[in-house]
């Protein structure tokens, strides 16, 4: 699972990184939607690296791999 976590972790960071530099392109404020946009990913790329790192633990403890929601 970690494997597809990374690759999707990869992913976002890449989207979010081509989305930043774009913004840098322009003169003055980015776009609101622009600016949601990378707040938006920054959250989830958040999110994902906090699931990598519980299954991360889980696997070092032992434990079953994550089948269920966070918070459940």
């Amino acid at each position: 699972m970690s494997d597809k976590l990374n690759i999707l972790l990869e992913r976002l960071k890449a989207h979010q990184r081509t989305l930043i530099l774009a913004m840098a392109e322009h003169d003055g404020l980015p776009a609101g939607s622009a600016l949601r946009q990378a707040a938006e990913l920054e959250n989830v790329i958040a999110a994902v690296e906090a699931v990598a790192a519980e299954e991360a633990d889980r696997a070092r403890r032992g434990g079953p791999a994550a089948r269920e929601p966070r918070g459940a």
